[in-house]
């Protein structure tokens, strides 16, 4: 147990930045990897474990942009956009992801802070390629 987050991205354009369904293509895709049989196209480009202070950046966001989740923000989609991402990226650059806790969260480290920039670099890539960008976790 503990805190999963995925990024993912997809052809599919919710009609809200939050609290919106799971894409079919991620659920397909989803499906495939409980099958064991992984595909390189999977809609899922990033995925990090224990970076609570990351999802404690994204929490904020998504309640921003208006979320209101009923699952204290566990499994919930949040669309990212470039703004977004300047603002994620300048934080990330400062240090001042917001220090979060819970229960099975871990902490967050150093050598996140690369990850968090890779991750970045390649979410604007995707948002370039004309796809939607969005993060969810588990916990």
């Amino acid at each position: 147990m503990g805190l999963d987050m995925y990024a993912y991205a997809t052809k599919h354009k919710p009609a809200r930045e939050v609290d919106f369904d799971t894409p079919r293509d991620i659920e397909e895709a989803w499906e495939v990897v409980k099958a064991s049989d992984y595909k390189a196209d999977s809609p899922e480009f990033f995925y990090w474990r224990k970076h609570p202070n990351l999802h404690g950046w994204m929490h904020r966001l998504y309640e921003e942009k208006g979320g209101q989740s009923e699952h204290g923000f566990n499994g919930d989609n949040l669309v990212l956009t470039l703004a977004d991402l300047v603002r994620l990226e300048a934080d990330v650059l400062t240090n001042s992801l917001p220090s979060t806790s819970g229960f099975f969260f871990g902490e967050s480290t150093r050598e996140d802070f690369e990850d968090d920039l890779e991750f970045i670099k390649l979410a604007r890539e995707k948002i370039a390629e004309g796809k939607t960008v969005y993060y969810t976790s588990s916990w």
